[in-house]
């Protein structure tokens, strides 16, 4: 069964929050418990390096979202027509 470019952008774009959400806390490490001077929240880090987890969210969730294509495609999961 065909899918439209609209589902297959939806069904990206929930990949990668979802990608997202598994990506943001790998890397973080317990840093020393400090007062911030700057006006930063306590458990904000120093360094989040989001550029990078963003760039490792796009290619996983590319990766993922191919797969689920594929599956869509060969008829394991079927969507349910809505029209």
């Amino acid at each position: 069964m065909p899918i439209g470019p609209i589902t297959m952008i939806a069904i990206y774009i929930t990949v990668w929050w979802t990608v997202l959400f598994a990506v943001l806390p790998i890397g973080m490490a317990q840093q020393d418990q400090s007062p911030p001077t700057d006006g930063s929240q306590w458990g904000a880090p120093a360094d989040p390096k989001l550029k990078k987890k963003f760039l490792t969210t796009t290619w996983v969730s590319a990766i993922v979202w191919a797969l689920i294509m594929v599956t869509i495609w060969t008829g394991w999961l079927p969507l349910p027509r809505l029209g």
